[in-house]
């Protein structure tokens, strides 16, 4: 990666680190948890709980966007419990009531990063963490992404836009600097469509 890239990156990382994190006393509105007795065929019972992201699954959708001319769009935002506090990742957000993985991806994709694609390929499937939660995610390549509105983030969202070449990507990527779970799978589910555009 050549050093000014990688400079831009680094100050788009540090605008958006966590200098101070404090405690809260207060009940979480976000995240809640049901507990369940679960009886299995073999006769026994379980006790599990299942957690909820604003009293729904959580199920969501990660998108890799590649723009008709063949860079990709990353995003930066805070992850203030990961251990650099920000995260670089593919642009992913959840699926509202009633919403189409699909739709949400193209949603998503339009307010993180003011880019949309009429071509969007799922190429993922799998759940967040099927031990407390039946969210399930999608994963989809964008081909042929064009730069259409500004970003529409909501006003808890801190959200910069990195635009990278593909060999820039998958350096990213064996470097370490992308650890999130679900962009790491689409990456690797996506290389036939990056290695076409490379």
């Amino acid at each position: 990666m050549r050093k000014e890239k990688e400079e831009e990156l680094k100050s788009n990382v540090d605008l958006l680190k966590t200098y101070k994190k404090e405690l809260l006393k207060e009940p979480a509105s976000f995240l809640s948890s049901q507990k369940y007795r679960c009886y299995l065929n073999n006769g026994k019972t379980i006790i599990r709980e299942n957690l909820l992201k604003n009293n729904e699954e959580g199920k969501a959708s990660i998108i890799l966007p590649i723009t008709d001319q063949n860079t990709v769009i990353l995003t930066i935002q805070p992850r203030v419990f990961t251990k650099t506090t920000v995260g670089i990742s593919l642009p992913a957000g959840y699926v509202e009531k009633n919403e189409k993985h699909i739709e949400a991806a193209r949603r998503e994709l339009l307010e993180e990063t003011g880019y949309d694609s009429k071509n969007l390929i799922e190429v993922a499937e799998f759940y967040q963490d099927d031990g407390i939660g039946g969210a399930l995610n999608k994963g989809f390549v964008a081909l042929n992404c064009k730069k259409v509105a500004i970003q529409q983030l909501d006003e808890s969202e801190f959200i910069n836009y990195f635009e990278c070449t593909i060999d820039e990507l998958l350096e990213l990527y064996e470097r370490k600097y992308i650890l999130d779970g679900g962009s790491q799978l689409v990456i690797e589910k996506s290389k036939k469509y990056l290695k076409e555009r490379r």
